[in-house]
Parts: C-alpha cells; structure tokens; sequence
C-alpha cells in the first residue's frame, strides 16, 4: 500500500467524506461477519492496489464500518466485499467473491465487458466541488409552474437536434432556447441516477436488433448520475456535467426536477444479479414474502426496497437531501410513491413514516413533491395521498379528459370536475388545485399524436408479444390505424391534439406536457417503449418545422394561461367563480349523454384595490372568462347566459385553422342584442370581455 495511509476512521456519515486526514470509508452492514474495502488505480483496473480489511474492532462501531484512507486521488475506484453467512431463507445472501456498489457512491463505472452477476459495477471517488457562477434557484410556486416531462439521451441524441454534444446533460442545457422559447417553467426529467443500459435485455421480433434498457426505471446507484449521459466519459464527468446542465437552466428560469426510483433496484427477484443492498444486507433492504427467500414485487420489477425500515428510510432521506443540496435539483417525482407507504408486511399505512418524514424534513422545504400515487401492487391513492406537501400525477385527470375528447358518454360531469382542479379528489382532504398534476400524457403510454392516430396499442417490438402497456388506453383513430394522408382525418386528429394540449393549459392544477407532444413526436403506437433505445424513442426535431402551428398554438396557450390568474388560481373556484351551462344558456344536463357545454369564469375576488376611497374594494383580477366545449360531431350555437358591459371577444378557436386559431383581435359574432358563437364539431373555445 505504498503512498497510501489508513486509519481508523469515523461511522458517520455514511458513504465517502473528503477530511483533513484524507477521505473517510463509512459502509452500513448489520449482518456481515467481516468487510473489505477494495482500492483501485483506475476505475477500469483488474486488480485492486490495496485491500483495507475491516474486520479489526477499530473499524467497526456499531453496524457501521468504516476507514480513513490518505493518498488517494478523484477518479480512483473502489468496491467492497462482505462476508457472512448464506441463508436465503433467514434473508442473508454474503458472497465475499462479489465486489459490491457503495448504495452512498456518488458516481459509478459500468464495466461492458464484466458478467452482469460479478464485479461489473465499481463505485468512483469524486471531488464536489463546483463554481455554481452565483447562480440560483428559480423557487417558482407552484401555480405559475409548467411541467415538461422528457428523457436526457432522447430529447436530443438524434442527429435533428443539432446539438454539439447529443444525448447527455449538456444536450438538455442546449435546447434552452427552444424550452424558454415555448413557455415552460420547469424540465422533469426521467430517471438519471445510474442504471445498466449497456446489457442487451432481448432482440426486437421484428427487426433482430438487440434492446437495452433505455428509460432507466432499475437503478443501480442512487446517488449516482447515469454515467451514460456524459458526454466527457472520464471518472465521475457526469457529476460535474449534471451540475452544469442544471446551472444553466436556473441561469434561464427553468427548475429542473428529477423522477426518482426508490421503490426497487436493478437487483431484481432471487435470481437476478448481486451487487449492492442484496450483498450488504439482503433482509433489511427488500421486502419478503413469509420465506426470506422469495421477493415481494409490488413494483413489478422483482423487488421491492423496504421504504419504511428505519435504515432504509435514512438512506433515502440522505439520497434526497444529497439531490437538492450538492446537486441543487428543484424537485421530484416519485416513481411508484404508493411503495414508499407500505410497512415491513407490505402492507399501505395511514401515516407512513417515511412519506411524512420527507414531507417534514428541513432541508427539504421548499422542494416539490409529486408523487405517482399508485403501484404495481394494486394500490391508486390519486386524490389521497399523504399530505398537503405532496402534489400527485392526477392519472384520473388523463383519463377524464381524453374520453371527454373521443366523445364518450357521460363524460362531461367528470370533464367539468378535472377543468375546476378536480375539488371532488383533492378539497376534501384539504388539499388545493395545486396539488394535481395534470396531464393527458406521460412518458408511460401513447403519445399525443399517438392517443389521436391509434385505437389500440402496437408493442410487438419490445419481445413481449404485445402483452406488456396497459390495454385501455382512451384512444381513437378516427378512421384509419397509424399515420395517414387523408386531410380530413388529419384535421381532426390537429384539432383533437389542440383540443387536449389546450385542456391541460386551461385547467387549474399544475399543467405537464410530455416533450414533444407539441410538435406530434409519435412512437408508432407503443405505450411502453422502455427497450426502444432509437427512433421510436428519439425526439425528430424536423417536425418542429413540419407542425410548426401546433408549435406556435402551445407557446400561445401557455402565454393565456400566464395570462389569466383565473386559469391557474391556487384555490377551487368558489359558487360566484364559476357557472357552468348548456349550449342554449340554461344548465347543462349533467346526467344526459351531452358533448357539448360552456362555463363562464371569473379571477378569484379576494383581492383588494385602492380606488382612491376609504376603504378601498373588492374586485376580480380579471376579466370574465367564458369557455366552450363541443366533444360532439356537429357544430353547436352557444349563447353564453350573460353578456359583459363591453361585450365578448374571442381568444381562440380550435376549429379554425391556424394562425387563426388563437386570435387578440376577433370580436364575437351577435345577432340583435343577443350574443351567440358557433362552435364547430370536436372544437372548444375561449372568450374573455373587452
């Protein structure tokens, strides 16, 4: 161990802590007999060039064990072996012949050529420093906030994009201009912590190519970015490249907020790959059936981490803290959060100590939560999910709103409910619009261009025979499978397409658009594209310039919904804020199969002015609004049931075609003194008052 000094070193905090002394080894194992932590010259090296065993008492307190080591550089790697008992059925799997992960390393080596079962993955020293330029935070609230869910290497590794480093984090900076330009305010991006996309999972059926995991929902490594998006592929360069991207997009207005994989790993059922908790201390880190041996899988992926043990909770804290401290992120989703409420029986609890701890923990207020409030075990909690902290993928809202859109029967009472913020899900629990995440895609499922093209689902390219995605999809094609050339389908299918993206926009609750939707990016019908690392996946930016008025219709929506305080209001609309009514004026018929109705609404009135009087007054913060509806397959006359002292003016249309179809300068069509509009069929529209 020559040039290398070890001491005994400290238990906390876990992981590897840069000291005066050096750095300092801390690894958690409450069952392992004796733990080694192996040092290595280079990541890559075949020998590691000192073995620190850490057997001896001093490097053990409590169930922590732990080394200070001098003399070691960035870049270096390092691994751990734990020895112990083999004992699936007492939940205890040690393999000394295993070099296993650090679950605290904050970058990791993925080794192609390494047996994905032994020493394929080796954790890396690296520095954290980084000069953030005075940059800071965006901190915007949650009502001015609009969600742009994507994926780093697909939003730019095809050649379209004309990036100069495509597909990794400094890609996604470059695409600023593009992002500020259309309006969003915050990038979510799917998952980046470590993950193994360089081990074919199967060949597509239909082409031979070899699929890799291209999503990235089976970590490896928690705290780790995905070394795969660096574009610089030296020792932990993918740390310092994430930090950049997310530098520079606080530099530009835009938070950044990272989906998070926390309900399993990629060490899958009793037969899949050890190299982490499962080496370290298997009975702790998953949840088990009433034989150690066997994995309980409520996330469909053969595992499941043992969110609610009181070491599994402090992990994930640590995890959270290190993503929003060293790595400045805004937020996060939750991947499968109904997990991360289930106790050591798998079973879901009322006040889950590990949902209430994140909700409550100092350091990280001030950060969003959503949560995807369902899992593969049968649990869908949207509308009661733990807390008012916790903001959720309202899947209820997608659902809703698209078979509204198809034309479905009664459908308009629950279209209604999603358009006000969905108070029958959410105000019952005290909770506020803000809480709902509403979208009507995802990364999970059709695209936008998709939900309008296919009317069931085409998957066969994942080798699944077309058995994987979810079935029920709300989809409608509207009269031909897949892409066509017949310009009457296709002017139903932009006007669909304007009618959704133009719903999500004018919803109270926090709008998501799922990239790309606003220039028809399609995945030919797969729902589930998790191996498709190619063009079913990749952004074609070409179609920006062929749908180029879709475009132009969203930057437009997002600007209205800026707009009118009264479309994004933190609050449900009270009785005086909103009136709902039937194409002739009167009340619609809410049990009735309509496809067509109106609402007028008004800002919210708790707001003061100063008119020069005592006392001031109360008034809206905005004009009136008056919206319709018309899911039907015929033109509609509405007579909205009350006429401003300054009449009507139109504000969008989307049964005209563009650029007429979002207009300041319309004014509405009245006959005698009666107003009126006619509303095309599959149409909606939007009035305010001069």
């Amino acid at each position: 161990m020559t040039g290398l000094y070890v001491g005994v070193g400290r238990p906390a905090p876990l992981g590897v802590q840069e000291c005066r002394d050096g750095l300092n080894f801390a690894l958690f194992s409450r069952h392992a007999e004796r733990v080694e932590l192996l040092l290595y010259e280079k990541a890559s090296s075949e020998s590691p060039i000192a073995v620190v065993d850490l057997g001896t008492p001093e490097h053990r307190t409590g169930d922590v064990w732990h080394a200070m080591v001098g003399g070691l550089g960035w870049g270096q790697a390092y691994a751990y072996r734990a020895f112990g008992s083999w004992a699936p059925k007492q939940g205890l799997r040690f393999n000394g012949d295993i070099e296993l992960l650090d679950p605290h390393a904050l970058a990791v080596r993925i080794d192609p050529r390494a047996s994905p079962d032994v020493h394929r993955y080796r954790s890396l020293l690296v520095d954290r420093n980084f000069d953030w330029q005075g940059t800071v935070r965006p901190q915007r609230p949650w009502s001015e906030t609009i969600v742009y869910e994507t994926h780093v290497r697909g939003l730019t590794i095809d050649h379209s994009s004309g990036v100069a480093h495509p597909g990794t984090f400094l890609g996604v900076a470059e695409k600023l201009p593009y992002l500020v330009g259309l309006g969003v305010t915050a990038i979510e991006l799917m998952p980046v912590q470590a993950f193994d996309d360089l081990r074919a999972m199967g060949r597509d059926p239909t082409t031979g190519r070899p699929l890799y995991n291209y999503w990235g929902y089976d970590p490896i490594a928690l705290f780790a970015p995905h070394p795969g998006y660096a574009a610089q592929r030296d020792s932990g360069g993918e740390v310092r490249e994430f930090k950049t991207m997310v530098r520079e997009l606080h530099r530009n207005g835009v938070e950044v907020i990272l989906d998070m994989v926390f309900n399993h790993t990629a060490e899958g059922g009793e037969h899949g790959p050890t190299f982490g908790f499962r080496g370290l201390d298997d009975g702790i880190y998953y949840l088990h059936g009433d034989d150690l041996r066997s994995y309980a899988d409520y996330s469909g992926c053969g595992n499941t981490l043992n969110c609610n043990h009181p070491i599994v909770r402090d992990y994930i804290i640590d995890c959270l803290r290190y993503w929003a401290t060293d790595m400045q992120v805004d937020g996060f989703r939750f991947d499968l959060a109904s997990i991360l409420g289930r106790d050591e029986h798998g079973k879901l609890t009322a006040n889950a100590p590990l949902l209430e701890r994140i909700a409550q923990d100092p350091v990280l207020q001030g950060v969003k939560l959503i949560a995807e409030a369902w899992d593969a075990g049968g649990a869908y909690q949207v509308g009661g999910f733990a807390g008012a902290r916790w903001a959720e993928w309202n899947g209820r809202f997608r659902d809703d709103v698209r078979r509204f859109w198809r034309g479905d029967a009664g459908m308009a009472q629950p279209f209604a409910e999603r358009l006000g913020g969905s108070a029958d899900l959410y105000e019952r629990s005290g909770k506020a619009p803000i809480n709902s995440i509403n979208f009507v895609t995802c990364h999970d499922g059709l695209t936008l261009s998709d939900v309008v093209s296919y009317a069931g689902k085409r998957n066969l390219a994942n080798g699944e025979g077309d058995r994987d995605g979810t079935q029920e999809n709300f989809s409608a094609n509207y009269g031909v499978e897949g892409e066509s050339a017949d310009p009457e389908i296709e002017r139903v299918r932009i006007r669909q397409i304007k009618n959704l993206l133009a719903t999500v926009l004018l919803s109270r609750g926090v709008p998501m658009l799922l990239g790309g939707d606003e220039f028809r990016r399609t995945q030919h019908g797969n729902n589930n594209p998790y191996c498709q690392d190619n063009e079913v996946s990749w952004y074609d930016w070409r179609f920006v310039e062929r749908h180029i008025q879709i475009v132009r219709f969203v930057k437009e929506m997002i600007k209205c919904r800026k707009r009118y305080s009264a479309l994004s209001a933190d609050v449900f609309n009270s009785p005086d804020e909103v009136r709902w009514f039937a194409p002739g004026g009167g009340a619609p018929d809410w049990d009735g199969s309509t496809h067509a109705l109106g609402c007028l609404v008004r800002g919210p009135s708790d707001r003061t002015f100063d008119d020069g009087k005592a006392g001031g007054g109360v008034r809206p913060l905005e004009p009136m609004l008056c919206m319709l509806f018309n899911a039907g397959e015929t033109a509609v006359e509405f007579f909205p049931p009350e006429e401003p002292p300054q009449g009507w003016r139109l504000v969008f249309d989307t049964g005209l075609p563009g650029p007429d179809d979002i207009s300041r300068t319309a004014a509405l069509p009245v006959t005698g003194n009666v107003p009126r509009y006619t509303l095309d069929a599959r149409a909606l529209a939007m009035l305010c008052c001069r």
